[in-house]
């Protein structure tokens, strides 16, 4: 029962934790570049950790208040900093969920190291890595073979959009959504624009894509 009560032992073993599960959550987000690492997964998960022993801490002497008020003020309060990381790119792509998903994770990890949860913040520090890195790789294969595509692809000048979208058609493929970018022509005096591609039958992504590049009048096409 010692590790489960407020001991200089059981401090520095919840905080020794916190600190290696974050690193252990961050450590994928850090490897691709991510402006949330590791380093941020470790403050997240320490300073979650730090609050709940010191809400610990403070109703353990005063044997008044709500035990659980600080945690639940990390849990909502972490939305703050995962809403920094969500970003719309210029062509109103939506980046960050996954990081900021992560952080209020790891945010949890840390509280239930903080309340001496020991077995739940263990087990879902694997389980979180697990998401993050195994089961992103069959998320993305599953990605790549569904039946629409979100593009953004640019035009030469004199091309019209009625002749793309049957161009596209003559391929077994249905486009819609379309939207022209705001700033109009680019320098070359092509057009650019975001759509999504509806296939007829289910094929991989990059077989779709080099199709619609062999269309005379395209001259730059990526996948959103």
């Amino acid at each position: 029962m010692g590790l489960r009560e407020i001991t200089y032992t059981s401090i520095v073993l919840r905080l020794l934790l916190a600190l290696l599960c974050g690193g252990v959550i961050g450590l994928e987000r850090g490897m691709k570049n991510r402006a949330a690492g590791m380093r941020t997964y470790m403050l997240v998960s320490v300073g979650a950790c730090l609050v709940m022993l010191t809400n610990q801490y403070v109703y353990d002497q005063t044997l008044a208040g709500d035990p659980m008020r600080l945690g639940a003020q990390v849990v909502s309060g972490i939305g703050f900093l995962g809403a920094g990381t969500i970003v719309v790119t210029r062509h109103n792509q939506i980046r960050g969920l996954t990081t900021a998903a992560g952080l209020w994770s790891a945010a949890g990890v840390g509280l239930a190291l903080g309340v001496g949860f020991y077995e739940a913040a263990l087990v879902a520090a694997v389980v979180i890595f697990l998401i993050l890195t195994v089961i992103q790789h069959w998320d993305d294969k599953m990605r790549s073979k569904t039946r629409q595509v979100d593009v953004y692809l640019e035009i030469a000048d004199g091309m019209t959009l009625g002749s793309l979208i049957r161009k596209i058609r003559e391929r077994d493929m249905e486009i819609s959504n379309l939207a022209l970018e705001r700033n109009g022509a680019l320098a070359n005096g092509a057009r650019g624009m975001v759509a999504t591609i509806h296939l007829k039958n289910r094929r991989p992504h990059l077989e779709v894509l080099e199709a619609i590049r062999e269309i005379d009048g395209v001259t730059y096409l990526e996948e959103l």
